[in-house]
């Protein structure tokens, strides 16, 4: 791969806009895959939560940890939440439990094959100590800011 500037220029470089431009682009290929297969980034979330979930989760527990991903807010993540029921993935109890269905573990499993393919895609040529670098800066500077990114 060739960078975009030489070591010293890229030091001058801001990184609110190579952040943007990393953003928009794995969020673009994500959205765009997951698009292919017949679903939404919003609605791989709700069922990444169910289905990884060691308890079940009510839609209030789902949405209310969602609802902040990517500022999708809360009118959204209902929205994609009564999707996935609507398309037979998820059935809700009338507590508001959520649970996934035969079609929604089939499905989910599609959906994880294609992010494990994303994953892999993003990260080749990339160390983990140099992944894992690269978070710790990104989280230093929303610290450093005053920004709050935290979701769990």
């Amino acid at each position: 791969m060739e960078y975009s500037h030489t070591d010293a220029e890229l030091l001058q470089q801001p990184v609110g806009y190579w952040s943007w431009a990393a953003y928009k682009s794995v969020v673009d290929r994500i959205r765009a895959s997951l698009a292919e297969i017949g679903t939404t980034q919003p609605q791989w979330w709700v069922l990444a939560q169910v289905s990884r979930a060691d308890r079940v989760r009510t839609r209030d527990e789902v949405s209310r940890l969602l609802r902040n991903y990517l500022g999708s807010g809360p009118e959204i993540m209902e929205s994609e939440i009564d999707t996935t029921v609507s398309r037979g993935w998820i059935t809700e109890d009338a507590e508001g439990r959520l649970s996934l269905t035969a079609d929604g573990r089939a499905f989910y499993a599609r959906a994880a094959a294609v992010q494990d393919e994303l994953r892999a895609e993003r990260h080749a040529g990339v160390s983990d100590e140099e992944y894992l670098i690269t978070l710790k800066v990104l989280q230093r500077f929303i610290h450093n800011t005053g920004g709050q990114a935290w979701h769990h």
